[in-house]
């Protein structure tokens, strides 16, 4: 995975036209590219190397995790495919990357999703609704949102109950795969969780 200032380079060199295309987002001369973060405006200026946002939500993500924001937007305008989704999911363990989140700091930070929700899947679903997700019948909640505009990932809870503790589950769409190398498809999940996590 390329670094901030050699994805900033590439990005450069690129034609607005085959990235628009690839990537579903907007160009104009003098402001850039708008990605639609979330369904959020997110707007990525090459040549300032800047990225801002009229969205509290998504300039949250842009300044409090900026390192999984960036290189996720940076990476899929440089690698994006115009392939649409699959509609089959894919839990972690069953990506060909599956390992990458299974150690460590890899894990995905689901836990305290899955206790802030442990008893509100109604506040679940409110909560995805202002990332623009659409709810999905999974689970005791479900919804599916589009940390970027060809990358769909669905999170699913399942409420506390006498037998079991919350649960929250993420789910990649089959095309995932295709659209992102492996280490930056992780640092999208992140930035997702992120976005689940936000008080």
């Amino acid at each position: 995975m390329l670094g901030l200032p050699p994805a900033w380079a590439e990005l450069a060199t690129l034609d607005p036209q085959d990235v628009c295309a690839r990537a579903a987002v907007e160009y104009s001369e003098g402001n850039g590219y708008t990605v639609p973060v979330f369904g959020l405006p997110v707007v990525v200026d090459p040549a300032e190397r800047t990225m801002t946002s009229p969205s509290p939500e998504a300039e949250y993500l842009l300044t409090e995790v900026p390192y999984y924001s960036h290189l996720s937007i940076l990476h899929y305008l440089l690698q994006a495919k115009n392939i649409p989704p699959f509609g089959t999911l894919l839990k972690p363990s069953e990506l060909k990357s599956r390992m990458i989140y299974m150690k460590g700091a890899h894990v995905l930070p689901l836990e305290p999703i899955a206790a802030r929700f442990a008893i509100d899947a109604p506040g679940f679903l409110a909560h995805g609704a202002l990332y623009n997700g659409q709810p999905r019948e999974y689970g005791d909640a479900g919804v599916e949102l589009l940390p970027l505009p060809r990358v769909p990932i669905t999170m699913i809870l399942w409420e506390e109950d006498d037998e079991y503790p919350a649960r929250c589950y993420m789910l990649f769409d089959g095309v995932c795969e295709l659209q992102l190398p492996d280490d930056v498809l992780w640092t999208v999940a992140m930035m997702t969780a992120a976005a689940m996590s936000k008080e």
